[in-house]
């Protein structure tokens, strides 16, 4: 794969922004996110949205960040030190995905603006423990989307969200469709999750036309912040200048390698790895 490239030493990086909630088992969340960014070439500046209690067994609790504070921590780093993309995950309330989105509005981040979102829709752990209080889910789709530049659920997140119930690739595209008409620019349906074939496909969908991204599919339990990492992937991306479709296929590149670098870690889910570029800093 086609590596961004690595600032020398001494010049300014490219800058992205994470507003999400902490994983204090350093697997997923903020944590995921800085650590694809580092290796990604680009400066991740972050907005904590919560502050999870998890390891690799589990969530056991979460502490919401006042809403006001996660605005001004977008609004302080957006007008000291500039960011190119930017991405949600965990935001845990209506009252936050209010604040995000209506700070995002006026700094210049979202669809139709000069920096681009992404949004993570996160609403459980991988475990099943819930990241998001249940009444959200109607902000996440009245307010949030409708500014997002790309969409990123997993298969239960739209399940959630969209009613829809994914099992091949037709009720995907039904999914993409869905997602598209709460208002993103793109919307990406992931098939990590979705084993019938020893391919991962992922569909993005822009409202005309259907692209497709597919790679084989990693047979380890350790994928945990697998969604984070993509994520992660696609907005570093989008921050060097890529196309959200060229922006989509370095991230699924990506998170596949980190798939295959996953280690074990605790007595439950491991994570995927990015770590792996520290042995390939040419581009291959």
């Amino acid at each position: 794969m086609k590596l961004l490239p690595l600032t020398p030493d001494g010049s300014t990086p490219v800058r992205a922004l994470t507003i999400a909630g902490t994983d204090s088992g350093g697997g997923a969340g903020i944590q995921a996110d800085s650590r694809t960014m580092a290796l990604c070439g680009v400066h991740a500046c972050v907005a904590v949205a919560a502050v999870t209690v998890q390891n690799t067994v589990g969530v056991s609790g979460f502490h919401e960040i006042p809403p006001s504070v996660v605005a001004d921590q977008v609004r302080v780093v957006v007008g000291d030190i500039g960011v190119s993309a930017a991405k949600t995950g965990m935001l845990a309330s209506t009252a936050i995905i209010e604040a995000v989105t209506a700070v995002c509005t006026e700094v210049g981040i979202g669809r139709d603006q000069p920096v681009p979102l992404l949004v993570d829709p996160v609403c459980a752990s991988m475990h099943g423990d819930p990241l998001l209080h249940e009444e959200a889910l109607d902000a996440i789709r009245t307010t949030l989307f409708p500014i997002a530049t790309i969409v990123t659920p997993n298969l239960d997140e739209i399940r959630l969200i969209t009613g829809i119930v994914v099992v091949d690739d037709d009720s995907a595209r039904r999914a993409a469709e869905a997602l598209h008409q709460l208002g993103a620019q793109w919307a990406l349906v992931k098939g990590g999750h979705l084993r019938t074939s020893d391919k991962s496909t992922d569909i993005l969908f822009d409202g005309d036309r259907f692209l497709e991204f597919s790679g084989p599919r990693i047979d380890t339990g350790n994928d945990h912040g697998g969604g984070d990492t993509l994520g992660a992937a696609i907005t570093c991306a989008m921050a060097h200048g890529y196309s959200v479709p060229d922006a989509v296929a370095f991230g699924k590149e990506w998170v596949t390698r980190c798939l295959e670098a996953s280690y074990d870690l605790g007595a439950g889910h491991g994570p995927v790895s990015p770590l792996w570029r520290l042995h390939h800093t040419e581009n291959a």
